[in-house]
């Protein structure tokens, strides 16, 4: 039977592109759905100010009539100009289990990739770091997150066969919270506190959290430049994740350590888990949608950590255990008790040593692939 790829460019067809995994998906009890809504602000250029310095083309993959696959490929300048690596993105893939499907999906892709000089193609990435990114490639009977994609365990198989490897990995960590605060981990936070003159800031609202919300992306910017495929954050793109996402933050998960100065040395972003009310949503916030969110925001046994951050000159004195302190309390007083670290780069060992107090266990892996041309 023949695949028709089809480029999108209508509206119409943009919406069948976001909706294509609700089909793909149906029944599955690991997937969590993104809002609408966003996903659509994310790949609208008129939307998105990430096409400031970035192209994108999406296609769909048809048989018979019926939508079977999809992709997104990105081309980011930024990227280009920071690595100085002419590689193409692609993102947003997803296909029913037939290797022609996937073959046909590719070809477009890599088209461009070659027609604007690109010397590679890898993903799955997004536009920016903080979209979703990575393909798992184990942990296929765990519920996703927000923040993560969720994919069935043939897709990398898939990916192997037309010729990609892999480039880089993350790994994810469910935590047990204990019903007590660490003895350790609270006496390094205070002794952090008292040697390097700093404050946790007690936040009352989240009017006085968004008055922080700039330089707290500022920070981020700053100490994940040199992880794997992130790029500068313009003032635009800022804001754009101020308004998409920080209307759901309460300042209780949003512990943020200050210095004498009152300048940001550390932050943390923790948000009870979604993943449940998320897949009530179908990805619709109205009119009931926002309902079940509102009800994991209030009573929930899990949490999902997004971003941790601590400057430069404060990294190895104890400031990761302030924001761990923090947590852990917050953790107890709603009754927390299992928390998703979300990726974290294998070969990031920093982060990984500060989990070394609790119990735990590595349950994903997901998977940033590659393919080289041939120069």
């Amino acid at each position: 039977m023949n695949i028709k790829v089809k480029e999108v460019t209508s509206l119409k067809e943009l919406k069948s592109f976001i909706h294509f995994p609700f089909e793909l998906y149906r029944g599955s009890p690991y997937w969590v759905p993104t809002l609408l809504f966003d996903e659509l602000n994310t790949l609208r250029r008129d939307k998105n100010p990430a096409f400031d310095n970035c192209e994108a083309r999406y296609w769909l993959a048809h048989r018979d009539g019926h939508i079977v696959g999809r992709v997104a490929a990105i081309l980011n300048r930024r990227h280009i100009e920071k690595w100085g690596q002419r590689y193409m993105r692609f993102g947003w893939i997803d296909f029913i289990d037939d290797p022609s499907v996937s073959t046909a999906l590719m070809k477009p892709v890599e088209a461009w990739a070659q027609e604007t000089g690109m010397t590679a193609v890898h993903g799955p990435l997004g536009f920016t770091d903080l979209d979703r990114e990575g393909m798992l490639v184990d942990g296929f009977n765990e519920i996703a997150t927000l923040a993560t994609i969720y994919n069935y365990p043939y897709y990398p198989k898939h990916m192997e066969k037309l010729g990609y490897i892999k480039d880089t990995d993350w790994m994810e960590y469910e935590f047990s919270v204990p019903s007590e605060p660490n003895e350790t981990i609270a006496r390094i936070a205070d002794i952090a506190l008292r040697r390097n003159k700093l404050k946790v800031l007690e936040l009352r609202n989240k009017k006085e959290l968004l008055g922080y919300a700039k330089e707290l992306f500022q920070l981020l910017d700053d100490e994940y430049k040199h992880l794997y495929g992130t790029v500068p954050l313009t003032e635009k793109q800022i804001e754009a994740y101020i308004d998409q996402y920080f209307g759901f933050v309460t300042p209780d998960f949003v512990p943020m350590v200050m210095d004498q100065n009152n300048r940001m040395v550390a932050f943390g972003i923790i948000m009870p888990s979604f993943s449940l009310a998320l897949q009530k949503t179908k990805g619709q916030l109205f009119p009931f949608g926002f309902i079940h969110l509102m009800r994991a925001l209030k009573k929930n046994d899990r949490a999902d950590l997004y971003l941790v951050a601590v400057r430069s000159e404060y990294q190895g004195k104890g400031v990761n255990a302030i924001l761990m302190n923090k947590m852990h309390g917050v953790f107890n007083k709603m009754g927390i008790t299992k928390v998703e670290s979300n990726p974290e780069l294998e070969t990031n060992q920093n982060v990984q040593r500060q989990w070394k107090y609790y119990e735990k266990r590595q349950h994903k892996r997901r998977r940033v692939f590659i393919k080289h041309f041939d120069a």
